[in-house]
């Protein structure tokens, strides 16, 4: 079996989205948090050696990194066989490219500025919320026409990327109450055998 460490940080969306897969496809692993408020020269040695951008999480097979969290679910899913659901592969590939573009953007950065920076100017704090909330209607559009996860019946890694930052509503400010699709399908998350939110996956 190969030996696997996960480098993350107990903040980052990115860093859940790998624990979690490997948490549910029940893969032995070392998890190595990162102290993301030092600098990154001076971050440990060991983990500058294999982050090729100075960035969380990388997943480290047999000595051999893996980095960006989507491309790591991808790696996982061909490598296991599992979590890929019941679509064509590039049906996949769209809905990790949207979320690096959409979710992946819009629900971090404004958990970023109303969680982590007081400073953020209001009309900073109104975009990404009106960003945000697209996205959300997008989403919810989705499950209104669709399934039970985002490629079928079962979850799979896009319904991982696409929840990694879904899971802190209290830091984004925004009540999902309105997005009632996407509450049920957060709500079919969670009851996945094996699945934890974020700070107790993390650490």
């Amino acid at each position: 079996m190969s030996k696997l460490v996960l480098y993350g940080n107990r903040e980052s969306g990115h860093s859940y989205k790998v624990k979690l897969a490997l948490t549910l496809l029940g893969l032995e692993h070392e998890y190595r948090p990162v102290d993301l408020t030092i600098d990154r020269s001076n971050r440990p040695p060991d983990f500058r050696e294999v982050s090729r951008y100075g960035e969380v999480p990388v997943l480290v097979t047999n000595g051999e990194p893996i980095v960006q969290s989507n491309a790591i679910l991808m790696h996982l899913a061909r490598t296991t066989g599992q979590l890929r659901g019941e679509c064509d592969p590039d049906r996949t590939v769209e809905w990790l490219f949207w979320e690096a573009n959409r979710i992946g953007f819009s629900i971090s950065n404004l958990r970023l500025v109303r969680h982590f920076r007081a400073d953020s100017t209001p009309e900073l704090v109104a975009w990404l919320e009106g960003r945000a909330r697209a996205d959300l209607d997008r989403l919810d559009e989705e499950f209104r026409n669709t399934g039970r996860f985002l490629l079928g019946s079962s979850i799979s890694i896009a319904d991982i990327a696409c929840c990694g930052y879904l899971f802190w509503p209290e830091q984004t400010g925004i009540n999902y109450g309105h997005w009632k699709h996407v509450s049920a399908w957060l709500d079919r998350i969670r009851a996945v055998p094996g699945w934890a939110h974020p700070y107790a996956l993390l650490g």
